[in-house]
């Protein structure tokens, strides 16, 4: 029952792929100029992501910004660590020597400072991941911004960006903007 079951969402994804590849070839056609206005067409383009990603200053910068936070946030974590590390280290010293009431209290001081830690280590996590997310979308951004004012030009009708996970499986290289993409953003960023 479960290899049927796969068997059919197989085929219902490759009849997927098939339609798609169909809207592809329909919309690489150009478009019919009967009641149109003259110079006009349907232009499609694309930038490679990846190439941008390594050549365009502002990703550059992004990234390294976002290093240096996940590094302090490590830096933070491992400094109170180090400072739980110690207390525990002061208890085991004491091993025997200590009464009940502050072997007890021990236990407890050290189920709050491990609920202080991941706490701390939480409270960090969500700020690098909305610090991320925060570059992620100013990149996005400028891009966008670069592309409408680079597109009054060019009049595309729709400009992609292409990964290796995207579901553009044929490109033609003669509809590739990445080159002026990346002179056009780091030219914009170094006036910044």
């Amino acid at each position: 029952m479960k290899l049927r079951l796969k068997d059919t969402q197989l085929v219902r994804a490759q009849n997927r792929v098939k339609e798609l590849e169909k809207q592809i070839e329909e919309l690489k056609k150009p478009v019919s100029t009967v009641n149109a206005p003259v110079g006009t067409g349907f232009k499609i383009a694309y930038f490679v992501m990846d190439s941008l990603m390594t050549q365009y200053e502002g990703f550059k910068e992004a990234q390294a910004k976002v290093k240096a936070k996940e590094n302090d946030m490590q830096m933070q974590l491992s400094s109170l660590d180090r400072s739980n590390q110690k207390k525990v280290e002061v208890w085991r010293q004491k091993g025997n020597t200590m009464t009940q009431a502050e072997t007890e209290q021990a236990q407890l001081e050290y189920q709050k400072m491990q609920q202080e830690f991941q706490s701390r280590k939480q409270a960090l996590e969500q700020d690098v991941y909305k610090y991320t997310e925060d570059r992620k979308a100013d990149i996005r951004k400028n891009i966008e911004d670069y592309l409408k004012d680079y597109n009054k030009e060019k009049n595309y009708s729709y400009i992609f960006s292409y990964d290796v996970g995207s579901f553009i499986y044929n490109k033609d290289t003669t509809y590739n903007i990445t080159q002026d993409l990346i002179e056009g953003l780091n030219a914009s960023y170094k006036k910044k």
